[in-house]
């Protein structure tokens, strides 16, 4: 089974994360901020990645060290779980409607973290959520998973749903990126994924 298990502790979170590719997308989440519990619980059902995640932050300050922590840990626990990275598709792409919005994510499991993030909130927050901190989350996971990831928030009016589809977008290119292959290689003419 391709699982892993991350704790990490410091003086503003305390964080635990499960995640296992092999199972269907079954989610228990709680960070405290309601709407990111929305879009992880979405983001585990859409990309079949089952997630186990449990946070306790520093809300008293404001979202941010809970955020940006908790796509630290997720990205480790992608980054271990899938191990070299053989025999995956590697690659994935997707498009994601929701309502009057579009989201676009294209992703590369390289080993390589880079992000590209394109969009804005029209408004601060959406519920207890600071919306500025999606970009902060998805750099975090990008960088502590090695992935390459762009980011297109395309057009849409309200928050929630762009930031929804955007997490849903993530979701259906991991799924996609994280199918297994036929033979089992490493998919990079370099026979490595560096």
């Amino acid at each position: 089974m391709r699982e892993a298990t991350v704790t990490r502790n410091t003086k503003e979170t305390q964080i635990t994360v499960h995640v296992c590719f092999d199972e269907k997308g079954v989610s228990n989440i709680d960070t405290g901020i309601g709407f990111f519990d929305h879009m992880l619980t979405a983001m585990s059902r859409h990309s079949g990645i089952s997630m186990d995640v449990k946070v306790q932050g520093d809300l008293c300050v404001d979202g941010h060290h809970t955020v940006e922590d908790t796509g630290i840990v997720i990205g480790q626990a992608f980054m271990q779980a899938l191990g070299d990275k053989a025999g995956i598709a590697r690659y994935g792409s997707a498009y994601i409607p929701m309502d009057e919005a579009l989201s676009f994510c294209s992703l590369d499991l390289s080993n390589r973290p880079f992000l590209v993030f394109r969009g804005e909130f029209a408004n601060q927050m959406i519920g207890s959520y600071d919306a500025c901190l999606t970009e902060e989350f998805f750099r975090a996971l990008a960088v502590n998973a090695g992935i390459t990831l762009h980011l297109d928030m395309c057009y849409g009016k309200n928050d929630h749903h762009k930031c929804e589809a955007l997490f849903k977008a993530f979701a259906h290119a991991m799924r996609i990126a994280v199918k297994e292959n036929a033979d089992g290689t490493v998919l990079s003419t370099k026979g490595v994924l560096a």
